[in-house]
C-alpha cells in the first residue's frame, strides 16, 4: 500500500511539472515527502536500497503521469483552462496545512518575513519575463545539443525549487512548446529516434540539475529549517498568484462562463481533498 500511495504521489509531482506555473517541488512539500526525496537524491548510493525503493515508485509515478496525461494536459489547458487551473490551486492549498505545522511555534521574526518577502517577490517577478520566443528541433547541432543538457538543468534546478514551476522557466526560454510536444510525439510513436534524440541530453541535463540542486537544498533544510519553510511559503503564495496570471489573466484563449467556474468549484474542493489526505499519508 506504501508504494502505491508513493506512485500516486509522484503522479501529481509529474503532472505538476507539465503545467506552466505550478511547481513540482510545491506539490512534494504539500504531499508530505519533499525532505525525504531531497535527502535520498543528495545521498543516493549512501543507503541504495532503501533509496531506490522509496524514489523508484514516484519515479515511475511521476513518468507515467507525463506520458500519459501529455496531451490531455495541453487539451485541457486550450479547452478548459478555469477547471484544470482551479484544480491544481486546489491541490497547492490542500497540501498548506500539513506545510504550516513546520513553521507552528516558530518565532515570527524580521528575519523570517524579510524571507518570506524575498522569495514571493523573485516568483512575482518571473511575471514579467517574456516567454514568447519559440524554439525549433529542426537541423540539430552539435550545440544545440549542449544547449538542450544546459536547458534540462535548468529546468530540473527550478522543478526541484518549491514554489518556482519548471514549465514556466522553460516557457520563458522558448523551451516549453518543443519539449512538450516531443513528449506528444514520443507516446504516438512518431519520429520516435530524432525525439529520443532530443529528449536523452534534456533527461541528462535534469538528472543533474537535481543532484546539484538537491544537496544544495539538503543544507538549507538541515541548517535553517524553520527559515527554509518561510521562504517555501513565499514561492508557494506567490505561485499561485503566478498560475492565475500565466493561465488566465495573460492567456488570450480564455473565456470565463458560469458552467466552466461551477466544474471548476468542484474540482478545486477535489483536488483539495485530495492533496490534503496524501499529505497525511
Amino acid at each position: 500500500m506504501k508504494h502505491i500511495v508513493l506512485v500516486i504521489k509522484g503522479f501529481f509531482i509529474g503532472l505538476a511539472n507539465i503545467i506552466p506555473g505550478v511547481s513540482g517541488g510545491t506539490l512534494a512539500i504539500t504531499l508530505g515527502i519533499y525532505e525525504q526525496l531531497i535527502g535520498c537524491i543528495s545521498h543516493i548510493f549512501k543507503n541504495l536500497k532503501e533509496n531506490i525503493k522509496f524514489l523508484l515508485p514516484i519515479g515511475i509515478g511521476a513518468v507515467l503521469s507525463i506520458l500519459s496525461l501529455s496531451k490531455v494536459i495541453s487539451f485541457s489547458l486550450e479547452n478548459y483552462v478555469l477547471p484544470t487551473i482551479l484544480f491544481f490551486i486546489g491541490t497547492i492549498l490542500g497540501g498548506l496545512p500539513m506545510l504550516l505545522k513546520k513553521v507552528r511555534g516558530s518565532k515570527l521574526s524580521i528575519s523570517n518575513i524579510i524571507i518570506f518577502l524575498i522569495t514571493f517577490g523573485i516568483i512575482i517577478l518571473l511575471l514579467f519575463l517574456n516567454g514568447e520566443n519559440s524554439i525549433s528541433f529542426e537541423n540539430m547541432s552539435i550545440g544545440n545539443y549542449l544547449m538542450l543538457f544546459v536547458v534540462g538543468i535548468i529546468a530540473s534546478a527550478t522543478m526541484v525549487i518549491p514554489g518556482v514551476s519548471g514549465s514556466a522557466v522553460l516557457m520563458t526560454i522558448g523551451y516549453y512548446k518543443p519539449v512538450l510536444d516531443v513528449v506528444k510525439d514520443l507516446t504516438n510513436f512518431s519520429n520516435l529516434f530524432s525525439n529520443i534524440l532530443i529528449l536523452v541530453p534534456f533527461g541528462i541535463g535534469v538528472v543533474v540539475g537535481i543532484l546539484l540542486i538537491a544537496k544544495l537544498l539538503e543544507f538549507l533544510f538541515k541548517n535553517f529549517e524553520v527559515k527554509t519553510y518561510y521562504g517555501v511559503l513565499g514561492f508557494i503564495m506567490a505561485s499561485i498568484i503566478a498560475i492565475v496570471y500565466q493561465n488566465l489573466i495573460i492567456n488570450s484563449s480564455f473565456v470565463f462562463s458560469i458552467p466552466s467556474l461551477i466544474i471548476g468549484i468542484i474540482l478545486f474542493i477535489l483536488g483539495f481533498g485530495i492533496a490534503y489526505k496524501l499529505g497525511d499519508k
